[in-house]
């Protein structure tokens, strides 16, 4: 049929994302400062109405996805794959340094501070009063909820419509299960669901692109004395996004593979040396009693409705930005996922990236709340008065071989964004011709666009930057609604496969055969 042609453009997606993209620019320079009320007021709205359903939301994919993982669905293979094309630690690889992207650094040294510095609402308020709470909130933020809606029931749902049905790789797939192949046929409501996702994955990506270049431009000021102009952090964007252009040139199979690689072998060796040379044990106790203290109060964190700004700063943005980005990089689990079983898919997405990521932001943020602890003050006025690339580099400051792992910071933040950008310029690719091999010229296009926008937005300014960030929470809306029909339609999808691959035959049989003599 002539809609499931391979590599054909999806013109109307284009246009009406691209579209955007210029809108925001045109409208940036003619009068930002209403661009930024506008969003800020639509953002507030978004919080304030959809904050509740995306709590349920995030919280009932994780738990539906623990059910199918260790029931009789677990075994299903997906992709129509006997075995996987990576090996588990590559496959891990792409996932961690693709999805954690600018809170691989910056983020995990700040966001647990500002928790010590500011205890959450729910657990009485106060400040430099609770450490436990400090990295239990960090945990809940970037763990087992928020990775599990960036990959698992969705997922599931991609693989199947695209590898068992033959249907293109678009985000509009998700909604197959209730409307069958109209979805793709002249459709609005597809149309809709694509160019949404689109642009929320062009506000994710730009948004921490922009917000690096002005980060590794306060690094490079800090430890060699380069100067922090506007110059400067377009160089650096326009190095990042030559970086991702390079590397989509090259596929996933090689430079997204490579950068991923490289990134966590980097990340394991920092990791090892801060443990070592910093407070060993205070990092420690950190990861085992912020997981005991994000378990005992799993439920109550997920679901609380107390403070609405507080949640509106924290968890709603959190939760709004991961549902955002969620549906392209559904897609891109789908293209690496192939041949694994249900359960690899859920255990390695929701519980073993996790786990790791909270591993990592007790070495970093720990070593940093550790010096707060000791010498009150020494991380917590950097982060007050130079945000978190100072808070970064606050903490390097305080341990042995500082300049040198300061620097190694920089480096793996570089390598977790130009990942991203690269696995966004596929996704991007993929869903505008619905092949899981986009061409190569159209994955370099788009992490070009990126690099090119983003200094657009730089030299409107900084506040642009924030803006468009804060946007993805607002196109979050729409987005979320297309991640809600996984819930039922993942299950029922895992029980068919497991009927095809033979995995229930004779239970099935059984039961039919048991109604028959009755």
């Amino acid at each position: 049929m002539d809609f499931f042609k391979r590599n054909k453009l999806d013109w109307p997606v284009f246009i009406f994302s691209g579209g955007f993209l210029i809108l925001f620019i045109l409208l940036s320079l003619l009068n930002s400062e209403m661009v930024d009320s506008a969003i800020g007021t639509l953002f507030g709205y978004a919080a304030e109405i959809f904050g509740g359903y995306w709590q349920l939301l995030l919280l009932g994919n994780f738990l539906i996805g623990l059910y199918l993982a260790f029931s009789k669905y677990g075994k299903v293979r997906l992709g129509k794959q006997s075995k996987p094309k990576y090996s588990y630690f590559r496959w891990i690889a792409m996932i961690l340094v693709t999805l954690l992207a600018s809170g691989g650094v910056f983020w995990a040294a700040s966001e647990p501070m500002y928790h010590y510095m500011s205890t959450p609402p729910l657990f009485g308020g106060g400040e430099f009063n609770n450490i436990a709470a400090a990295f239990g909130q960090s945990f809940l933020h970037w763990g087992f909820l928020a990775w599990a809606i960036l990959g698992t029931l969705a997922t599931i749902v991609m693989m199947y419509v695209h590898y068992n049905k033959g249907l293109p790789l678009r985000p509009r797939g998700l909604l197959y299960p209730i409307f069958g192949e109209k979805i793709y046929k002249n459709s609005a409501l597809g149309t809709t669901a694509d160019v949404f996702s689109v642009i929320s994955t062009v506000a994710g990506t730009l948004g921490p692109l922009g917000f690096l270049g002005l980060q590794i431009s306060y690094g490079l000021n800090s430890l060699f004395n380069v100067p922090n102009t506007l110059t400067v952090s377009i160089i650096i964007v326009l190095s990042l996004a030559g970086i991702a252009a390079i590397s989509a040139a090259t596929g996933v199979d090689r430079g997204i593979l490579t950068l991923s690689r490289y990134n966590v072998g980097l990340t394991i060796v920092l990791a090892v040396l801060v443990l070592i040379i910093g407070p060993t044990m205070f990092i420690i106790d950190s990861f085992i009693g912020g997981t005991g203290f994000q378990l005992q109060n799993f439920l109550t964190m997920s679901l609380y409705r107390g403070d609405h700004a507080w949640l509106g700063s924290w968890t709603i943005f959190f939760w709004g930005w991961f549902i955002g980005y969620a549906p392209m990089l559904i897609v891109f689990i789908t293209r690496i996922s192939r041949g694994r079983t249900i359960r690899d898919l859920i255990i390695a997405v929701s519980i073993v990236a996790p786990i790791v990521n909270n591993f990592w932001f007790s070495v970093v943020g720990g070593t940093g709340v550790f010096f707060e602890k000791e010498h009150p003050g020494s991380i917590s006025t950097a982060l007050n008065e130079g945000g978190m690339p100072a808070a970064v580099l606050a903490i390097t400051d305080q341990l042995p071989l500082g300049m040198w792992i300061g620097l190694g910071f920089l480096l793996v933040s570089v390598i977790f964004v130009a990942t991203t950008v690269d696995t966004m310029s596929y996704t991007v690719a993929a869903t505008l011709t619905g092949n899981d091999s986009p061409k190569r010229w159209l994955r370099v296009f788009w992490a070009l666009i990126f690099g090119a926008t983003t200094v657009m937005i730089l030299s409107i300014g900084e506040d642009s930057i924030a803006s468009i960030q804060n946007s993805i929470v607002i196109t979050a809306v729409p987005v979320s609604l297309l991640l809600l029909s996984p819930l039922w339609s993942a299950p029922k999808i895992a029980r068919k496969m497991a009927l095809d691959q033979g995995l229930i035959w004779e239970r099935e049989m059984r039961k039919k055969v048991d109604k028959v003599e009755k």
